[in-house]
């Protein structure tokens, strides 16, 4: 299909993204199955190229005619936009072969039966406990190929499932997650059984004071927070000003403990090993020791700023230029119960909520706690407290920490990273809450 596009345009250049899409969720709320949803498309996308003006057209139809208006429509729109000097040719074609795992056939494959079954584990688990659950169950396959004029053809297929249940008792709640791309790999009665033990040990919740805290964050509140950092390492990002190594690369901004890699291929979390240009991704390394090494590039940015690319582009058009879609960041030594065990008075958060940017430049951002805070004293889990609201820099949270040994994928909306739990001193917390 991307071939036979191409071959119908007139445009100077042409890009064409072909993505395929069979995704299924079941969701549930008091131990039954409140919605069963399954989507299959295809969505295809044509940018073309003309002296420098751009045009993108999208269509959802694959019948042979509406693929040919849809070259056009691409054709016409470049025709009508502004042309930009700085439009560099499209990027030439190479080999990416896709990570080991990326894509199972027993997840792309998976009935609303297996589903039903991950869900029915919760279940029990929730009666069994007295508490009642709410969350979902889902699989996904998904399918890319991005070819160009000038020669790019990449395809790819992956597949992901994922589980997320909250467990809720009269005035506790627990929390727990999996993702993996194949859905054997999902054990759901280890979840459920961690989302339990979550909001049992967090009941009869009692007030902390707001202020600076030694906390650890689980790697669902720590990768929650990594998301606001991710856009940062951004080439757009980072020419516009608005990141915070806009002031130079090269520069340690973070603890010497802190590397952070963008990796596609990480076995957690094996992913597409091509950009939306059908240009290789690089794994690459955004921080190192503290310091923080590359920003990610497309080829516009690339072009631009005279550098290299490294294959981090989104479809076109957008507005965020170029991004790192596969964060890690490198585990430390100790394991999670050591952090708790070395800790003499501070908090364990099992994840956080309603996240937003305070200040861009500085990576201020708020949000909440949520479903699993707890109070350490002596090394121990004393019980449950209130959630609290946070004021902090991830810039200064990152300056002075410790990792835990035990990484973990991690997601949410709109992001996915592998990320260990980690131990923060001085985390600001400005208000608590009554619940």
């Amino acid at each position: 299909m991307a071939r036979a596009i191409l071959e119908r345009s007139p445009a100077d250049q042409t890009e064409v993204l072909v993505a395929q899409s069979d995704a299924a969720l079941t969701r549930f709320t008091h131990e039954v199955t409140n919605q069963n949803v399954a989507a299959r498309g295809v969505e295809i996308s044509v940018r073309a190229i003309l002296d420098g003006q751009t045009g993108v057209a999208s269509s959802n139809s694959v019948d042979d005619n509406d693929l040919r208006a849809l070259v056009e429509r691409a054709v016409a729109i470049a025709r009508l936009a502004p042309k930009d000097p700085l439009q560099p040719p499209l990027p030439v074609g190479k080999t990416a072969p896709a990570p080991p795992n990326a894509y199972v056939d027993a997840t792309a494959q998976a009935s609303p039966e297996r589903r039903a079954a991950i869900c029915g584990a919760l279940f029990d688990a929730a009666e069994h406990a007295e508490c009642w659950c709410a969350g979902y169950a889902s699989t996904s396959s998904s399918g890319y190929t991005v070819a160009n004029s000038n020669g790019a053809l990449a395809s790819f297929d992956g597949t992901d499932a994922a589980v997320n249940v909250k467990m809720i008792g009269a005035d506790s709640s627990g929390w727990a997650e999996a993702h993996a791309t194949d859905v054997e790999c999902i054990d759901a009665r280890t979840i459920a059984a961690r989302a339990v033990d979550k909001s049992l040990r967090s009941a009869a919740p009692h007030s902390v004071e707001p202020g600076a805290w030694s906390v650890i964050l689980e790697p669902a509140a720590f990768g929650e927070l990594l998301a606001y950092l991710a856009g940062h390492f951004s080439a757009q990002s980072y020419d516009e000003g608005s990141s915070f190594c806009s002031d130079g690369l090269e520069r340690r901004y973070f603890g010497e403990n802190v590397s952070i890699f963008d990796d596609y291929a990480h076995p957690l979390a094996p992913g597409m090993p091509f950009d939306f240009e059908g240009f290789p991704t690089q794994r690459l390394a955004l921080v190192e020791n503290g310091i923080v090494r590359n920003v990610v590039t497309d080829s516009y940015y690339a072009h631009k700023l005279e550098v290299e690319n490294t294959g981090h582009a989104l479809p076109a058009p957008n507005s965020y230029g170029p991004q790192p879609l596969h964060l890690v960041v490198a585990p430390g030594t100790a394991s999670l119960d050591e952090l708790i065990a070395n800790t003499e008075r501070g908090l364990l958060v099992t994840r956080f909520w309603y996240i937003r940017t305070v200040d861009q430049k500085q990576a201020i951002v708020t949000g909440m706690t949520r479903d699993g805070t707890f109070l350490i004293e002596r090394g121990r889990i004393a019980g449950g407290v209130r959630n609290l609201r946070f004021n902090q820099s991830i810039l200064e949270a990152l300056r002075s920490c410790e990792f835990s040994s035990e990484p973990r994928r991690t997601a949410g909306y709109g992001f996915s990273t592998v990320v260990p739990a980690v131990k923060i001193e001085g985390f600001t917390f400005t208000s608590a809450t009554e619940f």
